[in-house]
């Protein structure tokens, strides 16, 4: 009985219009998003390589310690994925706005974009109708005239409407996948493919959250019409209201300083402020050594200095610790007005925890929100990725601190007492070069899960919801 009515669901959406057109419309904005999103992986792939080749050009040409860290920019390379989910690592290079804005102004869409607003909004258009239009048809009295239990029909509304839609859905996923990975430079690996099949099943989830809707608004409507009207007010209170008001609501209730203003008091305790420190600490520590060491005294040229170290052991002994009492003198300063600007930052970074942790708890209650964090999870270009991202890149800035530079700089000070550190050329073609890894599928799946089982509540709260409305149903 049940295999029957879920037949007949599916053959009668598949017979109107409205699927014919569902149909044209997803297989022609999925193909054409698979063949652009293609090609802007490709040319992020090369805009990629090419600042890489500039980096190692610097490396073998010039540098000093002084400014490679605005040099060395941990980057994430693009990565396979972003040909069918583009996430947070799409975000708009303000730059590139003068040379071509309609790019920032018409952002391409992916597959996210197209599973929450082009297949929910078509869901709600197969399903809006799926009581109350079976009433007004009179097809549904007959249903229940021949003794039909209630609960049989709506599971088999809900399975023949999402088997349904489920179908243009797949078939125009597969074709997309068959061009991009016709693309001889998207290479896909295995745990790819597994964070997609799961990409998938959150899209059927979020597929039936919106038929559910439907058919649960169409259970409290009489007629079609005014259905219709209730079903577009819920898609745009929970497609476009809840998400987009969700920070708003969040900056409100846990607010944050304001970032522009710590970034102008860090600028001031870690520049002006320091050297001031560091020049009053400097003439502090090098009058102590002056007292020890009346040679330093002595007006010398560089040239007559370094002269003077290589030749007196008795002056580079001074030399040394007059140096040694200016760097002193310099990392007391960085470490005292560093740990001032750390509190200012850390206290920001919690209280921008605390903001975007509970705006990201009010959008979940929008199935919009869930299906973006469970697919960009999953595909490694959400927010479980930046925290990873993250944790690399620090991992590598400790390294590079830690190990390479200390060795670098002992290095040069032991050939030369008399170099300056920061800024004396340098060969670094031997530097440690950041690498990124993406994060196994486990971690991702981890990520995952919240926002995966928020949308199967939402399936069962909405079933059940649908059938309590439609055993009250009245089908006279």
């Amino acid at each position: 009985m049940l295999k029957t009515l879920i037949t007949k669901e599916i053959r009668a959406n598949v017979l109107s219009f409205r699927f014919l057109a569902s149909f044209v419309i997803l297989f022609v904005v999925v193909t054409v998003t698979a063949l652009v999103l293609a090609g802007d992986y490709t040319r992020k792939l090369d805009e990629y390589s090419q600042r890489q080749a500039e980096i190692e050009k610097y490396l073998r040409s010039y540098a000093h310690f002084n400014r490679i860290q605005n040099v060395l920019q941990q980057t994430q390379p693009p990565i396979p994925f972003q040909s069918l989910i583009r996430g947070l690592t799409a975000d708009v290079n303000i730059e590139g706005f003068d040379d071509d804005p309609l790019p920032v102004m018409f952002p391409l869409i992916d597959l996210t974009f197209i599973v929450t607003i082009l297949v929910s909004l078509i869901a709600l258009i197969l399903s809006y109708d799926a009581v109350c239009g079976e009433k007004e048809d009179g097809t549904l009295k007959l249903m229940l005239a021949n003794g039909l239990p209630r609960s049989k029909i709506v599971l088999a509304k809900l399975a023949g409407g999402v088997l349904t839609l489920a179908a243009p859905f797949l078939v125009s996923l597969a074709t997309g996948m068959v061009i991009i990975l016709l693309h001889p430079r998207v290479n896909w690996t295995g745990p790819d493919w597994g964070a997609l099949a799961l990409v998938v099943i959150g899209a059927l989830l979020y597929i039936a959250v919106f038929y559910l809707i439907g058919i649960l608004i169409s259970s409290a409507h009489r007629t079609s019409a005014s259905s219709i009207m209730t079903s577009l007010f819920v898609w745009v209170l929970l497609i476009l209201v809840i998400p987009n008001l969700s920070p708003y609501l969040a900056s409100f209730l846990s607010p944050a300083p304001s970032r522009i203003k710590v970034a102008r008091e860090v600028q001031r305790l870690t520049d002006v402020d320091r050297d001031a420190l560091g020049v009053k600490l400097m003439t502090q520590y090098r009058g102590e050594v002056l007292k020890q060491y009346p040679v330093l005294a002595e007006r010398l040229t560089e040239a007559e200095v370094k002269k003077r170290v290589a030749e007196d052991p008795g002056y580079r002994t001074a030399y040394e610790a007059d140096r040694a009492a200016t760097e002193r003198a310099w990392v007391d300063a960085n470490r005292t007005q560093g740990d001032k600007a750390k509190v200012l930052e850390d206290d920001m970074e919690q209280k921008e925890a605390a903001q975007t942790g509970l705006a990201r708890s009010i959008s979940m209650a929008s199935p919009l929100a869930d299906f973006s964090y469970l697919a960009t999870d999953l595909s490694s270009t959400g927010t479980e990725n930046m925290a990873h991202f993250g944790r690399l890149r620090q991992a590598w800035d400790d390294s590079f601190r830690r190990d390479y530079r200390s060795k670098k700089l002992e290095a040069l000070h032991a050939k030369d007492p008399t170099a300056d550190l920061w800024n004396t050329p340098i060969d670094m073609t031997d530097s440690p070069r950041f690498r990124y890894i993406e994060e196994g599928l486990g971690g991702r799946v981890k990520a995952a899960l919240p926002p995966f089982a928020v949308l199967l509540g939402y399936c069962v709260v909405l079933f059940a919801a649908a059938y309590v409305a439609f055993i009250r149903y009245d089908a006279r």
